[in-house]
This record gives C-alpha cells, structure tokens and sequence, in this order.
C-alpha cells in the first residue's frame, strides 16, 4: 500500500494555508457585522437631544428634574447646562460675548439628554417627547429628528448586507474548503479502494482521514483567529476609542465562529468525501 504517510506533511500544510484564508474572510465577516452592530449602539447612544428649561426655574428644582429623568430606564446620561455655562461655551464658539451686544444672556438653562440605544428611534422619541414635555419647568425639547431616521436607516441597509455578505460567504467558503478535501482524498483513492479489497471496514478507512481534516481545520482557525487579532490589536492601538466597539466579547465570538466553522466543515467535508470514493467502482476511480 506505499509508504506510510506522516501527518504534518506538505500536502497538511498546503490544506491548512488554503483553508486559513477562507476562514480568515469568513472571520473577517462576522468581524465587521459584530462591529457594526455595536457600533450602531455606539451612534444611537451618542446622539443626544436637549430640553429647554423656563430661565426662571431654580437650579434646585432643575437638580431634581435632573435626578427623575436619571431613574427612567430609556436614559442613559443627562447632562446639566447652566445660563452661565452656555454662554461660556457659545463665546469660545462664536469668539464673541454676546452679552457685549445684547445687554444681557440670552440663553436659558438646558438638560441635554442621551437614550439607550434601544429607544433611540422615532416611535420611542414621541412619546418620550411627551412624558417629559409634562414637567412644568420645560419650554421646549430639540431633538435631531431627521439625523436620528437616517442613522436608522442606514444601520439597517449596513445589516441587511452584512447579513447576506455572511451567508453568501458561508456558502463560498464550504465549496471552497470542500473542493480543498477533496482534492487530497481523490489523490488517495486507489489506496482507500486497496483497503476497501483487504477487508476494512469504512469507519476504519474513514478515521484517519478525519482525523487528519479535523487537524487541518484546527490549524487553520488558529492561524486565522492569530491574524484577526493581530488586526484588532492594531486597530485599537491606531485609535484607542474602538475599543468600546472592538469588545473582547466581539473578539470571543469571532474566534469561537472561526474555530467551530474551521472543524465542523472540514471535517464534514472529509466525511462526505470519503462516503463518495468508498462507494464507487473501481472502473470509475479513473474518471472522477
């Protein structure tokens, strides 16, 4: 029957290359859709509208406004602007004092306001609107709407691609890992048949060759799952405020999707291959 072949051979290392590079675009997939989701939370959250108070209300009462709007469960940061600080922050914008001209500040105290990104939408807006319009300090609430429904609707667009990006990938990637298997198996097929004539049973001609995928498909996800997160290491060295959206449990979830995917087909593949050779006649091992 030949020589014995050992594992690690180049045929091995040759599979395992060509398989760590479908695995790293499939990788690169669920990366980037992991990413975008959480960046989309990122945006939503990040989006904040203002509530204009009466001048006249006291910073005691605003406080305590501020302290209510805390409990609710749609918010997730308020922050407290007062007269003075307004204008503080328009005079370094303008690099002018608008009291010089007007004679007096013109501008009132305000809460701004930032959502969970889950209310961050224009259903869950309005009748936060009016929840809070209620309240007797209030004059008057600006909120981007027309940013806001843009943001939505492009998070949605980005998801729907990314998602049949992803399952067109996934398909791609099996054909190619498969053509991969099979491949190696076909250069072995007299000797699967010569086994076959001895006697052996088709688990015990069948073992070793999985085995020997399951290996190439574990070297190939280590490979991969290296060179993704050597990428996401120097994206976050790049710029250090991704790391709120290149979470190490994004990171876990690619590596596991890279690792399973790596050994659940080329195993089956192996598998389905070697049913196909292990059932033919010898008269057609010279065709296909």
């Amino acid at each position: 029957m030949g020589k014995k072949r050992g594992l690690f051979d180049m045929q091995f290392v040759t599979s395992s290359i060509s398989t760590m590079l479908v695995l790293l675009l499939l990788g690169m997939v669920v990366f980037f859709g992991m990413t975008a989701n959480n960046l989309s939370v990122y945006v939503r959250e990040n989006i904040a509208f203002t509530i204009q108070l009466d001048e006249n209300a006291r910073e005691r009462d605003i406080l305590a406004f501020q302290q209510e709007l805390n409990q609710q469960p749609y918010i997730k940061q308020t922050t407290y602007i007062s007269k003075e600080q307004a204008l503080k922050e328009q005079t370094l914008a303008m690099g002018t004092d608008p009291t010089e001209f007007l004679g007096y500040n013109p501008f009132t105290p305000s809460i701004e306001v930032r959502l969970h990104a889950a209310y961050a939408n224009s259903d869950s807006l309005r009748w936060i609107k009016e929840e809070v319009k209620v309240h007797k300090q209030v004059t008057e609430i600006d909120y981007p709407q027309e940013l806001m429904d843009a943001v939505n609707s492009n998070i949605r667009r980005i998801s729907f691609v990314l998602l049949g990006l992803a399952a067109l990938l996934t398909l791609i990637s099996f054909a190619l890992i498969n053509n991969t298997v099979r491949l190696t198996i076909y250069s072995q097929r007299f000797l699967l048949h010569t086994m076959k004539l001895v006697g052996a049973s088709w688990g015990f001609i069948r073992r070793p060759f999985v085995v020997r995928n399951l290996w190439v498909g574990m070297l190939a996800a280590a490979m991969a799952n290296a060179l993704l997160m050597g990428m996401a290491c120097l994206l976050i060295r790049y710029e250090p405020d991704l790391l709120s959206v290149v979470t190490p449990q994004v990171m876990g979830v690619v590596m596991l999707t890279v690792f399973v995917a790596g050994i659940g087909i080329t195993t089956l593949c192996a598998y389905i291959s070697i049913n196909k050779y292990l059932r033919m006649r010898v008269s057609e091992l010279y065709y296909k």
